[in-house]
């Protein structure tokens, strides 16, 4: 993950280095991907969230799309 001031900032940076842009993850969006996704790593229940939860917190969050879908092929 790497972090941008602006959007213009991540299309140089795409542009620079010939690399198509990626989805943009907002601080408010990281922070909240964060919390859910860590919410019981000091608990006894600790597990990893499955395909289908992570699809459902990523559109939680405002995160949709096929990159966001971790049985997608498509980017």
């Amino acid at each position: 993950m790497l972090g941008f001031r602006s959007e213009a900032h991540v299309d140089a940076w795409c542009e620079k280095r010939e690399l198509p842009r990626r989805p943009i993850v907002n601080l408010e969006q990281q922070w909240h991907l964060a919390k859910t996704w860590y919410e019981n790593r000091l608990t006894v229940e600790l597990r990893r969230p499955g395909p289908e939860e992570m699809v459902e917190i990523f559109s939680s969050i405002g995160l949709e799309g096929p990159f966001w879908n971790p049985q997608s092929d498509e980017f």
